[in-house]
C-alpha cells in the first residue's frame, strides 16, 4: 500500500489525484481466492464502485478509470476476472494484444466469472460500508458482466459500456432492480445496431433505465488504444456517467 500521485490525461482532463492503492483477496469458494485491487480516495469515501475490466485485464486503462473515480470521491475495486487461468493478465492495447486477450476470453467460464464479480461486490460492500450498496461499472467484457451482476446481486446502480453480450441477455431485465445506464457506439463493429435497438426497446418505459448512443465505435473510452479511442464520445459518455452516479450513488 502506498500513496500514489497520478498525473495522467484521462478522457476528460488532466488531473492530479491522491489515492491509496492496495490488493485484497476475495474467497471464491473451492476455487481459491481472487485478487481485488482497491483504490481509496484521500480522506476515504462514502460510496463505492466495482469496476470490471475489459479483455485486456486490470492494466493501465482500467487503473486510470479507477483513479478518475477515486478522484471523484469513490472507493473503487477492480477484480482480476481471469484469475482462475491467467492471474494478473495484462495485454497491450494493440492488434496483437487484442488477439491474445480474445484467446483468454475463450477460456473464461462466464458463469463462474459472474459469481466471482458478485463475491467482489459483497467484499467491497464490507470494506467500504456506506449509506448505499456499491455500484457496478464495466467496459466491454466488463460491461456484459456488470449487467449480469446487476441481475444477480443488488448493486445500487449499474453502468455498462459497450457490453457485447448485453443484447443477448435482455431476458434478465426483470431481475434488475437498480438504475442502469448503457453506453454504446453506433459504429461498433462488434455490436450491431440491431442489438442496441433491442436494448432500447427492452428498456422503453422502465424507470431508471437509460440508453446513451455515441457517434463512435467499440471501446471508444479506451484512451490507451489508438484503434478505438474517440475523444469526443469518451468525454460525452463520461459526463453522463458521472451525472448518473451523482444521482444514484453520490460520493461524499
Amino acid at each position: 500500500m502506498g500513496v500514489r500521485v497520478d498525473r495522467r490525461r484521462s478522457a476528460c482532463a488532466t488531473m492530479i489525484t491522491m489515492t491509496t492503492l492496495r490488493t485484497e483477496r476475495v474467497g471464491c469458494g473451492d476455487a481459491g481466492e481472487m485478487d481485488l485491487h482497491v483504490w481509496t480516495p484521500e480522506g476515504g469515501g462514502t460510496a463505492a464502485v466495482l469496476l470490471i475490466q475489459e479483455i485486456f485485464g486490470v492494466g493501465p486503462y482500467i487503473r486510470s478509470v479507477a483513479e478518475r473515480l477515486a478522484a471523484a470521491g469513490y472507493v473503487v475495486a477492480a477484480p482480476d476476472v481471469f484469475w482462475r487461468f491467467a492471474p494478473n493478465w495484462e495485454a497491450d492495447h494493440t492488434e496483437a494484444g487484442m488477439g491474445a486477450s480474445m484467446e483468454k476470453v475463450q477460456q473464461l467460464d462466464f458463469t463462474a466469472a459472474i459469481g466471482d464479480c458478485v463475491a467482489a461486490l459483497a467484499h467491497l460492500g464490507a470494506i467500504a460500508p456506506g449509506p448505499t450498496a456499491p455500484g457496478v461499472l464495466g467496459y466491454c467484457l466488463g460491461g456484459t458482466l456488470a449487467w449480469a451482476v446487476a441481475a444477480t446481486a443488488a448493486p445500487s446502480c449499474c453502468v455498462s459500456y459497450y457490453g457485447s453480450g448485453v443484447p443477448g441477455m435482455l431476458g434478465l431485465i426483470d431481475q434488475v432492480s437498480c438504475p442502469t445506464l448503457f453506453h454504446f457506439g453506433n459504429a461498433d463493429a462488434y455490436i450491431p445496431n440491431e442489438g442496441v435497438e433491442a436494448v432500447g426497446a427492452a428498456i422503453a418505459g422502465r424507470e431508471g433505465f437509460v440508453l446513451n448512443v455515441e457517434n463512435a465505435g467499440h471501446a471508444f473510452d479506451n484512451h490507451e488504444s489508438e484503434m478505438f479511442y474517440h475523444a469526443d464520445a469518451a468525454k460525452a459518455a463520461w459526463a453522463k456517467t458521472m451525472a448518473f452516479l451523482g444521482q444514484h450513488l453520490p460520493a461524499r
